[in-house]
């Protein structure tokens, strides 16, 4: 199936939830799925999570591969420091621990993105059991510089398609790339079927989805079983990422 959800359809329902982690209080947005789950379901999760001033994510890992992008605020990850800032783009197998990440003084938005409703509740490193539930993975935990977007009449008078590698593509067709295309510019997406499926995430302008107008931080999930998905721009351009999913993201890992 292809999956879309608009940005500001999502943010609109943005609420105040608890963090599994520190029990405190900042603000979520679920755009599709569950916002965490212990099980499998059909399709994707992909939610939103807006951090206090200074406040820390201990560290920790998930169940099920992912992408997450660090949108808005600044911070850091890790115990080196490695900033973050928009729009920082991370891809993490499943069963792979990270962090801490611990926003600055502004907060820091970021976007957790799935192909699959799994076993996406975090599990903590301090807990005395977490290590006993690690299971195999290639353990991939890679941070991008950030992406820079262009100035709307830039990006609206684009004349070229402009494809920019973030992460190159792996054997297993792991890949995240972003495409820059002008008013009305069309073309298509990577062949989701020599991966795991893609994400489209909309970091500036709009996405045309039929008559639909998908604007900012808008998304598109195209699972694998799809053929080839057409990005049309809409009146002002659009720069988005496209994010390939690794090949034998199995149900089983999932779970």
């Amino acid at each position: 199936m292809i999956y879309t959800r608009s940005g500001t359809d999502a943010l609109s329902r943005r609420s105040v939830v608890i963090s599994p982690g520190t029990g405190k209080q900042h603000w979520g947005t679920t755009f599709f799925g569950p916002r965490s789950s212990s099980s499998h379901a059909p399709g994707p999760q992909a939610t939103m999570s807006d951090l206090n001033a200074n406040e820390a994510i201990l560290p920790h890992f998930h169940g099920v591969t992912m992408f997450q992008l660090f949108i808005a605020g600044y911070g850091t990850i890790g115990s080196r420091g490695q900033a973050l800032q928009p729009l920082t783009v991370q891809f993490k197998d499943h069963h792979t621990a990270y962090g801490p990440v611990t926003a600055g003084p502004q907060g820091l938005s970021f976007v957790a993105l799935r192909m699959h409703t799994g076993n996406s509740a975090p599990i903590y490193l301090h807990n005395p059991d977490a290590r006993d539930q690690l299971q195999k993975s290639r353990r991939r935990n890679l941070t991008s510089s950030p992406v820079m977007f262009s100035v709307e009449p830039l990006m609206q008078f684009r004349e070229e398609v402009i494809w920019e590698p973030v992460f190159e593509e792996t054997d297993d067709g792991m890949a995240a790339q972003v495409v820059r295309l002008g008013a009305g510019q069309a073309t298509r997406a990577p062949d989701p079927r020599r991966a795991g499926g893609c994400y489209v995430f909309v970091g500036n302008g709009s996405l045309m989805h039929g008559a639909e107008e998908l604007p900012l931080w808008s998304m598109v999930v195209v699972e694998p079983n799809e053929q080839e998905f057409e990005l049309r721009a809409g009146p002002k351009g659009v720069e988005a990422l496209v994010l390939q999913y690794p090949r034998e993201e199995s149900l089983a890992t999932a779970q």
